[in-house]
């Protein structure tokens, strides 16, 4: 099975990132555009794990903890690693402080379970599009220019997700497997 942990996004945050998409997809086909309803954070991406696993991985997800709710706000675009060779174009995230912390926390418990480590830095960001090659459009970069600054909503929660990706040839295809609570209660 191919997994990975996740924090879902708010309905109002899929929209507002939904309309900006349609205007720019109308632009270029040239990237693979992530659909609206397979956005979310990742927290830690787990890769195929055999079926045997997922008892341990559930109990060791179920242990992590925070104090707080995580708290999100949604704005920016920008693209990895750079404008000048874009193979990524994200949104951004600005995030309490508490959220690397649960990420980092979800990170140790599967590393205990055999599951490598990331070896990139938690980065918190919504992939929007993934680009084949290095090559960005001007009307695209304009485009992308003019939105830099814009605000997509936000997010309160004290819940993750473990999620199943099937790979299909319209695209992934996206499964809750389990939700686990990691802080007290959101008001």
């Amino acid at each position: 099975m191919r997994l990975f942990v996740a924090l879902e996004i708010p309905s109002a945050v899929r929209e507002n990132l939904g309309s900006l998409l349609a205007s720019v997809r109308a632009i270029t086909k040239e990237p693979r555009w992530v659909r609206v309803e397979n956005l979310h954070v990742t927290l830690k991406f787990l890769g195929e794990v055999a079926e045997e696993k997922i008892a341990a991985i559930r109990s060791a997800l179920s242990d992590v903890r925070s104090r707080e709710p995580v708290q999100l706000r949604f704005c920016d675009l920008g693209f990895f690693p750079n404008e000048k060779h874009p193979r990524v174009l994200w949104a951004g995230i600005e995030a309490s402080p508490n959220l690397k912390t649960v990420a980092g926390d979800i990170e140790g418990a599967m590393e205990k379970l055999g599951i490598p480590r990331d070896q990139r830095e938690f980065s918190p960001h919504l992939t929007l599009a993934r680009f084949e090659r290095a090559h960005l459009p001007e009307a695209l970069r304009k485009t992308i220019a003019e939105n830099a600054q814009r605000e997509f909503g936000s997010l309160r929660t004290n819940e993750f997700r473990l999620i199943q990706s099937k790979l299909r040839p319209s695209g992934a295809e996206y499964t809750a497997l389990t939700s686990f609570c990691f802080a007290p209660r959101v008001e």
